[in-house]
């Protein structure tokens, strides 16, 4: 008899559908009954043990919905194009307090905790720091009991899967729903047809008024995906709905008949490259088509599922949907959210306009995650046009009311007419989807300190002149469950032995740490724990990218998405610095250090790409060098997601957080390593100041221009002046023009070197190359002080409670959802 048949012997009245309570007989009960067989693979038992797991939530995720549906308070709708979820099996565990419990059950199966989450591949639902924020948010919601859903799109390839050849990025499918995703539910009978294309008719009815009908369109099924998100051992499991489109109809059964295969199923394959893949490369019109279609596809699905279940509570009168709804839309993406939600209360359900915008405005709220222009939405009007016909009526009639306003406040001032229109003129007409989003949304925020006095000051300056009172700030954060307590479990029972467990749902309790700075056994307990967790990602680094790193040479980080404005850059040019100086036998005062880099590129980002294979031969010439390894080695980590950061975080010493000042609205990644007793080296930018404050300016790595020095030095901006007067920047860009990395690809680096000598260079980076290498210098010799790093590693985590995504949620719980 199997482990399985034994446990289930035990309890005679457990069967498939009569299930009992626990978690050991509900993975018996999966093991002996679905697989039907004694002998399972390592997926087979994942997918067991992820559905007994799931099994444990049923009963409180219905009691919650229950709840939820009766509106006995305001209900939040949290709309994103990504949630960068990682795998939910460690942190399901920890929330529901069954980690113990799971860990001694597995050993009656012969395998372990570590193992089995090992199998679970990554959701593949974002790709960067906006949908880990995400993400980080829905378990802050749960974990205070707030009765929020997230609204997605069930990608079913996720971003790609990069691979690195030659020193390239190679971009391939992310096949994460291979094996299926034991943690989703299907809610067929949710389902809502979301139009696209066709023409808009107008109708008058005998008293006169106009009735808009949107006609002949394609219709797309959106079947949504439910996936339990856990509160931290409170019995809320809130709701994560991702949306997957389908065909009305799979095939036409003619076509096939008459043996045309590929037209018999041309529609379906339309409907589902909607949720095909993340974020398609927009470089041609098909791919700017197929991104429109995402966000109107999610946003139309999440309000048809909101008003539907307003209805069932209240009818149709929809007098208190303000009351009782808020939409929170993550960034520009689902700003198409408000035209959409104007057409289903003017078409659907018969409202007038005045009624519908006061409804609109009082229940959208708007998050900023964005300084760069380039990075906000906006879409041709033909081609909106053409897909969407009545969408592009409302946001026509939208703008011409509120540019009404802006004529009252400014009379006669064309200039303000035209800078603030949602239409953008010249050549094409474009629509701006980020002030779409300004003028519906009650709450504009940004999301640190700097970014949104700078959205204030310069990118929305116009709209926080008119509705001052619009805009606020609430700086990003991220959660302590899987950013400490899971993903570091050492560090958080040393810390949970000195101050109980209470800090992993009041981060601020952490400022306790702070008595244990001089306790010298408290700090070897830290550093040891340091070590360890070194040793572990030491291990991953050789299993990835096959260089060995030395747990004993200081970690220096930089993991985030591939960007000119995060200055990877930067980092490689001062890794060339260091690598120059050893050739030349300038090893004084040089800390041994392993470099790591990772993160992802746009598949049409150029520069990202070279940016890429520059990282990986610089790396290649380091660690092919026996002379060069003692004091330095580097690694290119490929594919970063979520389940490397769990690895990378709580091994870090140094996080390089360094982007060009006034160009990042927030960084959580900084974040994390702070949590986790890393020291930061980073400019004065986005959430770096607000730390900067918390732990201190002698606890942290500053260099370089701040937003306003850079404004001001970007006017008369002359790199190769700089380079000429810098003997080491001279030094690093003579090496990089003589090939010495690219001997066998000559030229492949050209742009990368012109654009760092070009004076119209906005990320600066020979701006702030010197003061880097300074900084460099001191985090150098600072590490070689082990006694003194160590107690500014305690002093990071102490200072770090500020930066919960708990806190975060708070404040747009009091200040924005729930605000009177």
């Amino acid at each position: 008899m199997n482990v399985a048949a034994e446990i289930l012997a035990d309890h005679p009245n457990c069967s498939v559908s009569e299930p009992c309570d626990g978690l050991s007989i509900s993975l018996a009960r999966h093991i002996h009954y679905e697989l039907c067989r004694d002998e399972h693979d390592k997926h087979e038992l994942f997918n067991a043990l992820a559905l007994s797991v799931k099994e444990q939530m049923l009963e409180n995720w219905r009691q919650t919905r229950l709840k939820d549906n009766q509106y006995p308070e305001k209900q939040i709708a949290y709309l994103s194009l990504e949630f960068l979820m990682g795998r939910a099996l460690g942190n399901a565990l920890l929330s529901l307090d069954m980690t113990e419990e799971a860990e001694k059950i597995l050993t009656e199966y012969s395998t372990n905790l570590e193992d089995m989450e090992q199998v679970e591949h990554d959701a593949g639902l974002g790709n960067g720091g906006l949908g880990r924020l995400a993400a980080c948010f829905l378990d802050s919601c749960a974990s205070l009991d707030l009765p929020v859903t997230g609204y997605g799109i069930r990608y079913q390839y996720g971003m790609f899967v990069q691979k690195i050849i030659d020193g390239y990025q190679v971009e391939r499918p992310d096949r994460w729903l291979r094996n299926g995703n034991p943690w989703e539910v299907r809610i067929s009978n949710h389902s809502v047809s979301v139009p696209f294309y066709g023409h808009t008719e107008t109708h008058v009815n005998k008293p006169g008024n106009r009735h808009h009908v949107w006609v002949n369109t394609q219709n797309v099924l959106a079947i949504p995906y439910d996936m339990p998100i856990p509160g931290f051992k409170n019995k809320r499991i809130n709701t994560l709905r991702l949306w997957k489109a389908e065909a009305n109809d799979e095939f036409d059964l003619s076509e096939f008949n008459e043996g045309d295969y590929t037209e018999a199923v041309a529609t379906k394959n339309l409907a589902e490259q909607i949720t095909m893949v993340l974020y398609p490369n927009d470089a041609s019109v098909n791919g700017k088509e197929l991104r429109l279609k995402q966000q109107y596809f999610l946003s139309s699905a999440s309000l048809q599922d909101l008003l539907a279940r307003y209805v069932r509570k209240f009818g149709k009168d929809f007098s208190q949907f303000s009351t009782y709804n808020v939409m929170q839309l993550n960034d520009t993406h689902p700003s198409i959210a408000v035209p959409e939600l104007m057409r289903l209360l003017l078409d659907q359900y018969g409202l007038g306009w005045d009624e519908a915008w006061k409804i609109t405005t009082q229940c959208m709220a708007y998050t900023n995650h964005t300084l760069l222009p380039e990075a906000l939405e906006r879409w041709s009007v033909p081609m909106m046009k053409n897909m969407l016909p009545r969408i592009v009526e409302i946001i026509l009639e939208i703008n011409a009311r509120f540019l009404e306003v802006v004529a009252h406040k400014w009379p006669e001032d064309i200039q303000k007419l035209t800078e603030m229109s949602i239409i953008e003129e010249g050549g094409e007409q474009h629509i701006r989807m980020a002030y779409l989003a300004i003028v519906a949304s009650f709450s504009v925020n940004g999301v640190a300190g700097l970014h949104t006095q700078l959205l204030k000051e310069g990118l929305f300056n116009n709209f926080y002149q008119l509705w001052p009172n619009k805009f606020n700030n609430k700086t990003n954060g991220v959660t302590p469950r899987r950013w400490l307590a899971f993903c570091n479990p050492k560090l958080a029972s040393l810390i949970s032995r000195q101050l109980g467990d209470k800090w992993i749902n009041d981060l601020s309790l952490l400022t306790g740490l702070n008595a244990f700075i001089n306790d010298k056994a408290f700090v070897k307990d830290w550093a040891q724990i340091k070590y360890e967790n070194k040793q572990v990602l030491t291990k991953f680094v050789k299993q990835q990218c096959g260089v060995e790193f030395d747990p004993k040479m200081m970690f220096d980080v930089q993991v985030k998405r591939i960007h000119e404005y995060k200055r990877q850059l930067l980092n490689i040019l001062h890794v060339i610095h260091l690598y120059r100086r050893i050739l030349n036998g300038d090893t004084q005062n040089i800390a041994p250090r392993c470099v790591l880099i990772g993160g992802k590129a746009a598949p049409g980002y150029a520069m990202a790409k070279q940016i890429i294979k520059l990282a990986n031969n610089v790396a290649h010439m380091i660690n092919s060098d026996p002379n060069v390894t003692p004091y330095l080695r580097m690694a290119f980590l490929p594919n970063y997601n979520v389940s490397a950061m769990e690895k990378i975080c709580p091994g870090t010493d140094l996080s390089e957080q360094i982007s060009t000042a006034g160009k990042e609205a927030s960084g959580t990644g900084n974040m994390k390593f702070m949590m986790n007793g890393a020291l930061t080296i980073g400019t004065l930018d986005g959430a770096n100041i607000e730390m900067l404050e918390e732990v201190g300016k002698e606890n942290f790595f500053l260099f370089g221009l701040d937003a306003s020095q850079v404004s001001q030095t970007r006017i008369n901006y002359n790199p190769q002046q700089i380079i000429e007067q810098s003997k080491a920047l001279s030094g690093v860009m003579n090496m990089l023009k003589s090939g010495h990395f690219n001997l066998e690809e000559p030229g492949i680096f050209d742009h990368i070197i012109n654009s760092i000598v070009d004076p119209h260079d906005q990320w600066m980076t020979a701006a702030d190359f010197d003061s880097y290498c300074l900084t460099q210098d001191l985090v150098a010799k600072t590490y070689l002080d082990q006694d003194s790093w160590q107690q500014m590693s305690i002093k990071n985590t102490a200072a770090s409670g500020r930066f919960s995504s708990d806190n975060t949620i708070a404040g747009y719980r009091d200040e924005i959802w729930m605000k009177k």
